[in-house]
């Protein structure tokens, strides 16, 4: 007994002194490295890296920018299963310690011991992970360690656990590019946090141990033990009961690698809008959680997409086969490496690490054979693998062609077959004017090992295709506000990043002559029924030669009103109005509506769109006469927020069109916003009898095409340059302005029209994107009234007078009884009005 109270006693004062020295340690250690602990409360305001995102004016996603994906969530949108998990794997006592939990301590005390000054487990608690996380470095050493614990006593004093553990789900890295578990529920199963089984929670919270490890992608077999052991874990801690357990531990692994998705496809907006933020936030535009919503209407932009892309490839098919994009390409990797050896490149097959990843991952899926097919297709995976789609055009080799039918493998391992009629559109390319014979069987076309793009139709069966040898642009815009409501700079961005709709500089064409047109109308010099002569005119230009300018037909139609001259689209009609307008004064009215005088040319050739705009610059324009004559701006980028709550950076604040606003008013209100009011920059009254002339393009002119949609509110014209290598179509109602370009980067000839080439595409967006939308017609001005003229002549009828036709005129600039023509005998005149290069454009 004396021996047990005796152990007992040296028991209690070892404990004592030992309790002592520990408390004196941690004070010592306090007293020497507090001067140098980061300070805690800086946890309180803490800005997590974000990406940059963009999004359409309805939140839809359209593009994510930034090496770390992280979606921050709070505490509260955690579910409580999730939570669970994270605290079985991690610190099971979480919730009761202060911050530091002995045992886990004592452990890494141990190894501090055994490994001379490393910590290899670490012992942390999730307090700790948060403090070396925000606050620390990474390396394993004791004084890193003691500033650890350090922290997290101090981070247990003022911050709460739930704030704590609400730092930590934001910013563990948990694999596969993935910050945190919102953006790992994402990444893995691209679902939100509150969809995911407990199967799925559990292999989450197995991550942050070893993300690289546990990762399911990478490790399917280990990841599948450490998520067993967590939900073990679970049961045991009683947070699930054994039924869940049984049930959670036999599902099967589901996690894929999934990419941000976005939600519209606008990428060449969404790189307008990435360049925005690197000029405006420089380094943080990445990382500073900005996001920034465009003006994108999420149910136009998709239109605007599929049918530009549609009618880029009803062009290239009208035009003629131009091949396979590879041909004889080997059947397997063994095949592909011993060709290339013989060629003396083995460096391209190792090149990367990644390449030889990505060829060893297509070997092992092919497993030697696709069923179908005989023989090891292994390479012909792995080039449809690094083959990206094009819009709607899907790569895909040949395995058969013989008769009139082809076989194709695709992504997938898929087989598709491709009948006649999808085949036998594939006459030879000889030249933009020019196809071969029409191929008497599939043979003709392409031969097995070939890469080729397929395209499927409406009803379900596939059609063989190509990349377009075209280019174009759609850009639709809000009338009232200058807002891009939609943009396709191109067929595909990944295809080419070059963004046509407001990089590329092409001759206008005949889309310019409504502009012309409205400075005769504004000047009261003429009016729809005025008569010029549509006659041949030969004149010199700036650098002595002779100009002789042709109408697109060839032919000449002698007197002609100015509303058939514009329905028609006659060149020298034009030619004659500018002249009697005079060149000077019709570019300064031209320089309001953005067509800047330094960048037109300083000659009649103006008349026929000779000069270089983009897409986006003639929307503009077109949006002011579809507003009335509201001088708008284009603009895109609707605000910009930060954070994860939405901190407001920057808005738009555009000035806006008002047709029924009172002279002098300043502001007016749209869905409850409040804006300034655009200046007016022409006549009701001319931009109402303009527009009625447009109709005219529409209803007999050269955009008779356009009657098929059967809208009486709809307006436009076709265009035409040079030797066709431009085509084009502008036109809007009340409510929506569009323009298409179709043209070669090149600038080589299209060998169509504008009404070929552009007026379908045109149609295809509009037809969609105004269904459902009943028609608007402006309210006519009170000073534009209606006459009885003469058709010939174009003077006014009497009352007594019969027949003739109808006209508008502004009252203020009726014409009279007698004819009046502006057909002065060019052809005599010498000389030029300016300088510059005349050319015959359509």
């Amino acid at each position: 007994m004396k021996f047990l109270r005796t152990l007992i006693f040296s028991a209690f004062w070892l404990l004592v002194s030992l309790t002592t020295a520990t408390l004196l340690a941690v004070a010592g250690a306090a007293l020497y490295f507090a001067p140098g602990l980061p300070d805690v409360r800086q946890l309180e305001d803490v800005e997590l890296q974000t990406p940059l995102r963009i999004y359409t004016r309805d939140g839809q996603l359209i593009k994510e920018y930034g090496a770390e994906r992280r979606m921050p969530v709070e505490f509260d949108e955690i579910p409580q299963g999730m939570v669970q998990a994270l605290l079985a794997a991690e610190d099971a006592s979480y919730f009761d310690h202060q911050g530091v939990a002995p045992k886990g301590l004592a452990r890494a005390a141990v190894e501090l011991i055994a490994s001379g000054g490393n910590i290899q487990s670490g012992g942390s608690t999730i307090t700790m992970q948060v403090a070396r996380n925000y606050l620390l470095t990474l390396d394993r050493t004791y004084i890193r360690k003691v500033r650890e614990i350090l922290l997290s006593l101090e981070m247990e004093q003022i911050l709460s656990k739930k704030d704590i553990l609400e730092l930590y789900v934001n910013k563990i890295y948990l694999g596969n590019g993935a910050y945190g578990i919102a953006a790992a529920a994402k990444a893995y199963y691209d679902r939100p946090l509150n969809e995911l089984t407990l199967s799925e929670q559990a292999m989450i919270a197995g991550l942050p141990k070893a993300p690289s490890a546990f990762n399911p992608l990478a490790n399917a077999e280990r990841a599948l033990i450490r998520r067993n052991w967590i939900l073990f874990r679970m049961r045991d801690l009683g947070y699930i009961d054994q039924q869940a357990y049984q049930q959670a531990v036999q599902a099967p692994v589901t996690a894929r690698r999934h990419v941000t998705k976005a939600e519209v496809q606008a990428q060449y907006v969404a790189e307008m809008a990435r360049q925005f933020a690197v000029e405006r936030f420089e380094d943080k535009a990445y990382t500073g959680g900005y996001r920034i919503t465009t003006t994108i209407d999420s149910e136009l932009q998709p239109l605007a997409r599929q049918a530009l892309a549609n009618g880029l490839i009803a062009y290239d098919t009208r035009h003629g086969w131009r091949g396979p994009e590879e041909t004889d390409i080997p059947r397997s990797l063994a095949e592909a490496q011993e060709r290339t050896e013989r060629q003396g490149l083995e460096e391209e097959l190792s090149e990367s690490p990644e390449v030889m990843e990505t060829a060893r991952q297509a070997a092992e899926r092919s497993q030697t054979t696709v069923e179908g097919i005989e023989g090891d297709v292994s390479n012909w995976l792995q080039v449809l693998e690094r083959t990206p789609e094009l819009g709607p055009l899907k790569p895909a080799i040949v395995i058969e062609s013989q008769d009139r039918e082809m076989r194709v493998l695709t992504t997938g391992r898929e087989i598709k077959t491709i009948a006649w009629d999808g085949l036998k559109w594939a006459r030879p390319y000889h030249s933009p004017r020019s196809r071969g014979a029409t191929p008497n069987s599939a043979a003709d076309i392409a031969a097995p090992g070939s890469l080729v793009r397929i395209l499927q139709r409406e009803d379900g069966s596939w059609r063989l295709s190509q990349k377009p040898d075209i280019q174009g642009s759609l850009v639709a815009m809000d009338p009232r506000t200058g807002a891009i409501l939609a943009l396709q700079g191109g067929f595909d961005f990944d295809a080419s990043k070059f963004n046509r709709s407001i990089q590329a500089r092409r001759q206008a064409g005949s889309i310019f002559k409504p502009f012309i047109y409205l400075a005769g109308l504004e000047s009261g010099e003429v009016n729809p029924a005025t008569v010029i002569n549509d006659a041949p005119v030969v004149m010199q230009d700036g650098s002595g030669e002779m100009w002789r300018p042709n109408n697109a037909s060839g032919d000449f139609r002698g007197p002609t009103r100015l509303r058939v001259g514009l329905a028609h689209s006659r060149n020298l009609v034009t030619i004659r109005l500018l002249q009697s307008l005079g060149l000077n004064s019709t570019l300064n009215f031209l320089d309001q509506f953005g067509f800047k005088p330094q960048r037109l040319p300083n000659g009649l050739s103006l008349a026929l769109g000779s000069a270089s705009l983009t897409p986006l610059e003639m929307t503009r324009a077109y949006a002011t006469l579809a507003n009335g004559g509201f001088r708008v701006q284009p603009w895109f980028i609707q605000k910009v927020t930060r954070g994860e709550h939405d901190t407001l950076v920057e808005k738009a604040n555009p000035k806006v069109a008002c047709r029924e606003c009172t002279a002098g008013q300043e502001t007016t209100e749209i869905n409850g916003e409040t804006y300034r009011v655009a200046p007016r920059i022409a006549d009701p009254a001319s931009m109402y009898i303009l527009r009625d002339m447009l109709r005219e393009v529409v209803e007999s002119g050269t955009a008779r095409g356009a009657l098929v949609l059967d809208r009486k509110d709809i307006v436009g014209k076709t265009g035409t340059t040079n030797d066709q290598r431009d085509a084009w179509f502008a036109g809007f109602n009340m409510g929506l302005a569009a323009t298409v370009w179709v043209g070669k980067d090149d600038n080589s000839p299209t060998a169509e029209y504008g009404s070929q080439a552009a007026l379908p595409i045109w149609v295809d967006f509009m037809g969609q994107a105004l269904e459902g939308h009943p028609e608007r017609l402006p309210e006519r001005p009170d000073d534009v009234v209606e006459r009885r003229i003469d058709p010939e002549t174009g003077r006014l009828l009497g009352d007594n007078q019969a027949g003739g036709i109808t006209e508008i005129f502004r009252a203020d600039y009726l014409p009279s009884q007698q004819p009046r023509r502006v057909d002065e005998a060019i052809e005599q005149e010498s000389g030029s009005q300016g300088t510059g290069t005349y050319e015959a454009i359509f």
